[in-house]
């Protein structure tokens, strides 16, 4: 029977009952309760475990949950802590990530079905005659449907901003018990809200219903909340003194989100395939959560996944949390970046660190107005991890932090978003780079070189020597790749079999002009050199070969070697 892995699976019910994998984070529920805090904040990168957490402190807290989920876990060796606190509760548990809309009256409506079908779960209260009539027709309110409108909830803005409190208030009539509120991805609302232009409404809106149910409410026991983002305090908590905020740099909770070096063990073990240990370590590790190290649980549990299914090294790691992903931080700071900035990111692609000022509580409105804001955005959002403050006493206290890339897959994002934004970048001047390709069927190598040299001056270049020489060649080989493929009547290939090997680069023009390109990066400097081998490994492998056999009426040979912002070009044939 084949190990199951719970893959984009966020119910905590659901995983125990169906028997998938579960790394054990219940200990969680015994420290919020010791710790006693009236309202939390956890921020943590998206795809490090907050939907499923939430999931967890749902079912083990409401009345009615089926307390054999736990046994087993963590938390069940608390026996006394089980017997005081379990399914003791009602629950409040909702996720904004769907409040979203091109207007903001469509993001209200978004919001107001989110509440209104949370509320559904708890019909009882319109027939509870622990309510006054009053009362029971307070709480339909909250789940009136318009006329002729199917699940689109009609709440006034006064309905809707003390909705949550109002479900507090009822529910503690109804049991006798402070109602838990569960509050998942709250600040998605406002990354929506910023993108599509009505930032300060939802603003407005968001701190209304915040400030009634989380502020002086006598029927709340606790609240936990989740996001990516610390947004100010002043912007949707105003006045909120019972805040306590838990960000990536705080050592408390810090083991709770993501997975240890020891829950990556325990599932390597568990599909038996430790022997894929180093590969994980060097591709879904480094982030720094407190004084945990700390993996990416969406990357490992997807490998893992892919390996069950066939247990070969030949199955090579992915970007699976980039790829959940648009990634328009990154292109948006790289689209920014000024000369020292880009020799930052050089850097930190090179493995080494950049010491930043870290802001840890921005608004959506501050997140453009300067480039340091970026550095803190790409912190707290898992592109940079932290190594660590500064060492110095008052660095410390200016909130400087060594920030790094974490890993291998968050590496090769950068990477390819730089090579993105370089071809565009010099897409957007035409007229110089159909000059710059025109230079290649004609053999010009001093054009070629010059430009393309001018090109890598300007961009972000590779300079991690240990980096493998075939993955900095990579990375050129991509960026020559981009411009030349700005010839839409020319037949670019890449990496194409052609006589005893695989060539870089061939191209066949509609005048019949072949050409074949080798690229090679010169680690020593030694430009010359590697230029005379590229050549050398065409003529060797006769990569012209298709060339010839295509028809081609010329050829052009060209040798081209890198080393970090420097080329040389050489022809051969």
């Amino acid at each position: 029977m084949k190990k199951k892995l719970p893959v984009g699976i966020e119910n905590f019910e659901e995983i125990l009952s169906r028997g998938f994998y579960y790394a054990d984070k219940t200990m969680l529920i015994a420290d919020i309760l010791n710790d006693g805090g009236k309202v939390s904040l956890f921020t943590r990168p998206r795809r490090f475990g907050k939907s499923l957490i939430i999931s967890m402190l749902k079912t083990f807290f409401e009345i009615g949950c089926d307390g054999t989920l736990f046994d087993g876990l963590k938390i069940a060796r608390e026996r006394e802590l089980c017997r005081q606190h379990m399914g003791q509760y009602p629950v409040i548990s909702i996720t904004l990530k769907s409040v979203d809309g091109l207007t903001y009256e469509s993001a209200r409506a978004a919001l107001s079905s989110v509440i209104g079908f949370e509320a559904m779960r708890f019909q009882f209260l319109a027939d509870s005659v622990r309510l006054t009539a009053e009362e029971r027709e307070v709480y339909r309110q909250l789940i009136r449907v318009g006329d002729g409108q199917k699940a689109i909830f009609e709440m006034s803005d006064p309905v809707l901003l003390s909705s949550l409190r109002t479900l507090c208030r009822l529910l503690e009539k109804h049991y006798g018990r402070k109602a838990i509120l569960l509050i998942d991805e709250y600040d998605v609302p406002l990354d929506k809200a910023f993108q599509a232009g009505y930032y300060e409404e939802m603003i407005s809106l968001l701190r209304g219903l915040f400030g009634n149910v989380l502020k002086t409410n006598e029927s709340l026991y606790f609240a936990v909340l989740t996001g990516c983002l610390r947004i100010s305090r002043e912007s949707i908590f105003t006045g909120l003194n019972n805040l306590k905020v838990y960000t990536i740099t705080d050592t408390r909770y810090d083991e709770y989100f993501g997975f240890t070096d020891a829950d990556v063990d325990e599932l390597l073990n568990f599909c038996g395939l430790t022997a894929f240990k180093d590969t994980i370590r060097e591709w879904y590790d480094g982030y720094q959560f407190g004084e945990a190290s700390v993996y990416c649980p969406w990357d490992v549990i997807n490998y893992c996944d892919a390996l069950l299914a066939r247990p070969d090294p030949a199955v090579r790691p992915q970007n699976y949390w980039a790829n959940t992903s648009g990634n328009a931080m990154v292109r948006r700071f790289i689209s920014r970046a000024d000369r020292r900035t880009k020799s930052e990111i050089e850097q930190l692609i090179a493995g080494e660190c950049i010491v930043k000022p870290v802001n840890q509580e921005l608004t959506y409105s501050e997140l453009d107005s300067s480039i340091e804001n970026l550095w803190s955005v790409l912190f707290t959002t898992g592109y940079l991890t932290q190594r660590g403050q500064a060492d110095a006493d008052a660095d410390a206290d200016a909130g400087l932090f060594r920030l790094s890339i974490p890993n291998r897959e968050i590496r090769s994002l950068f990477v390819s978003q730089i090579q993105t934004w370089f071809r565009e970048t010099a897409r957007a001047d035409p007229g110089r780079l159909e000059q710059f390709c025109r230079a290649f069927p004609e053999g010009d190598t001093a054009r070629i070189e010059e430009m393309l040299n001018d090109y890598l001056w300007n961009s972000i270049s590779i300079r991690d020597t240990a980096v493998r020489k075939d993955r900095q060649e990579s990375f050129y080989h991509g960026m020559l790749l981009g411009l030349l493929q700005y010839e839409e009547s020319w037949e670019t290939d890449s990496n194409t079999e052609s006589g005893e090997g695989y060539s870089d680069i061939l191209i066949r023009t509609p005048e019949r002009i072949g050409v074949v390109i080798e690229i090679k990066y010169a680690g020593d400097g030694d430009l010359e050199r590697s230029c005379a081998e590229a050549l050398r490994q065409i003529e060797e492998k006769r990569y012209d070969s298709s060339l010839v056999r295509d028809g081609m009426k010329k050829i052009v040979q060209l040798g081209i070697a890198f080393c970090k912002k420097n080329c040389r070009v050489v022809s051969g044939g």
